[in-house]
């Protein structure tokens, strides 16, 4: 198998991927967040199924792992291929029966074999989930990578209080911590203090308003060296213990002002430890000191199971070192690679939707500019009229959210009766006198035989919302009858530099991907927001629209 590439985004399904283009042993830390239906009841959940149902319609955020043809093969092969993992996929089996929950576990079985296999005997494995499946996937890991490298069940509260009518509020997720071999890599993260503990320990604050508390200079026992001897005419031997640090450092500590003399005539003295300079605690297996993303927060870019760059960057700096390979085999909206990339680690990230590889695009040039576009490479996308036409073929929803990203356009929430006539929308400012008047580009995309009537209807479009310009996109070149359509919709001058720009554009696949782009003003000009912007690395605030409407 070839070396594995590195800084690489693959689109496609991330089984076929990992057997494809990950080698053994080349990763050294995983993290994975599966989706599940986790809102669903336990009634439907288990419900048999008679497994000839065809599959839904895939959508971006709808889970599809459900009992049909494609589970029951992923179960056979699983099962045939014997082992501990074959084994408690049968068990699993007797209980649930042909449920959608033995579906998810059937598609987990094999990726998370193949997730060991490119695992270095060093290397770890996070996995994210929730408490509906957490106990089942506990069980696969332990056939996966044997219940002596299982580490530890980590809780993360993702939430704040919940009303559940008849139990406790559900408010926290489960990650499951493996490690390949015996010695996997350990470099240990430390929490923040709890308000309660600092009050306590810390309640001594000198005249900066600096918080510090006093700490034993001694240690139990006696010791026959210099840290056994009297120092200031105090004899520690004399109640049984000795200095915990030498008298020079002692000396030192006193002329930094380290050192606390009671006024009480006998008293022992006391080192200053201040809050300041502390490390914290070591992290524990409950994680209630990373919050959610709320509503505001700058990093915020609107994907539903979008998880904190946070909790991610306490995973990878635990279990990794800079330039190691971190692998996320579900990306989503790309937390787990901004993190990696923040953190100087090199990084593989898959995903299954083309929406999922443009948002992680658009997030690293956010965050770093455009020059980081050339350190990393996509592969599975299009790259010609071809494969693109194949892609259609396949499914048009992936089409069209690819075809978007080639414009840097978001796509609207596909909800029914809701922005009839509009596949994706690009937001700007460009009007000096009123900079908060947003203005949009309305963009529809077409895979098939196109018309007349499809730039008539995006004309009728852009007047009912209001649009500055509208954009058509197609596999097939326009008409004469199109383009003359077309240039019947006039131009839109910008107030910013008072310039014309085309009201209604028709773009074709095969124009951009050889590089043409919408004649609009740009990013740098006008301030363009497409998908919401990730923040600058080290800078806070990012103002911006949500990826989705």
């Amino acid at each position: 198998m070839a070396k594995t590439p590195e800084n690489t985004l693959y689109y496609g399904d991330n089984l076929d991927v990992l057997r494809r283009y990950v080698g053994d042993e080349t990763v050294d830390l995983v993290y994975l967040d599966p989706p599940f239906k986790s809102d669903q009841n336990y009634n439907v959940l288990f419900q048999e199924q008679d497994g000839s149902r065809s599959a839904a319609q895939i959508q971006a955020f709808e889970d599809t792992w459900q009992w049909d043809q494609a589970a029951a093969a992923a179960y056979q092969e699983v099962v045939e291929s014997g082992g501990q993992v074959s084994r408690a996929m049968q068990a699993f089996r007797t209980v649930l029966g042909e449920s959608d929950m033995l579906a998810y576990l059937s598609m987990m079985a094999p990726r998370l074999v193949e997730l060991r296999r490119v695992l270095k005997p060093t290397g770890s494995i996070y996995l994210h989930c929730d408490p509906t499946a957490s106990h089942y996937l506990k069980m696969l890991m332990d056939a996966v990578f044997g219940p002596q490298h299982f580490l530890n069940e980590i809780v993360w509260k993702r939430s704040h209080a919940h009303n559940s009518a008849n139990r406790y509020g559900p408010n926290h997720d489960v990650l499951l911590f493996y490690s390949k071999t015996d010695a996997p890599q350990w470099f240990g993260v430390f929490q923040a203090y709890e308000p309660a503990y600092i009050e306590k320990h810390y309640r001594h604050v000198d005249a900066g308003g600096r918080r510090y508390k006093h700490e034993n200079p001694t240690g139990a026992g006696t010791r026959e060296g210099v840290t056994g001897k009297p120092w200031r005419g105090i004899d520690p031997t004399a109640k049984g213990r000795h200095w915990a640090k030498t008298p020079e450092d002692m000396e030192k500590l006193d002329a930094a002002g380290l050192i606390h003399w009671p006024q009480k005539e006998g008293a022992w003295p006391y080192i200053k430890m201040y809050l300041d300079e502390q490390r914290g605690i070591p992290a524990q297996e409950v994680w209630a000191d990373i919050d959610p993303i709320n509503m505001m927060a700058a990093e915020r870019l609107g994907y539903p199971t979008q998880k904190p760059e946070a909790l991610l960057e306490r995973i990878i700096q635990a279990s990794s070192n800079e330039g190691d390979v971190v692998l996320d085999p579900f990306c989503g909206c790309g937390t787990a690679i901004a993190a990696a990339q923040k953190l100087k680690r090199r990084w593989i990230g898959i995903d299954v939707t083309s929406l999922a590889i443009t948002l992680i695009k658009h997030r690293l040039v956010s965050a770093y500019g455009a020059e980081i576009a050339g350190t990393f490479q996509v592969v599975g996308e299009p790259v010609s009229v071809s494969d693109a036409a194949t892609l259609a073929e396949q499914d048009a929803y992936q089409f069209q959210w690819w075809a978007l990203g080639l414009v840097g356009a978001r796509p609207v929430e596909q909800k029914k009766g809701a922005d009839k006539g509009i596949d994706g929308r690009i937001y700007f400012h460009d009007d000096p006198a009123h900079s908060a008047k947003t203005k949009q580009i309305v963009l529809s995309v077409k895979a098939g035989h196109v018309t007349v009537a499809q730039v008539r209807d995006l004309r009728g479009v852009m007047d009912r919302e209001k649009a500055a310009i509208g954009v058509l996109i197609s596999m097939q070149d326009p008409t004469r009858p199109m383009i003359a359509e077309a240039a019947g919709a006039g131009f839109y001058k910008s107030p910013w530099n008072n310039q014309d720009y085309p009201r209604l554009q028709l773009l074709t696949i095969g124009e951009l991907l050889a590089g043409k782009r919408i004649v609009a003003p740009t990013v740098q000009d006008a301030r363009v927001q497409t998908i919401k912007r990730a923040p600058k690395v080290k800078r806070k605030g990012a103002e911006a629209k949500e990826l989705f409407e």
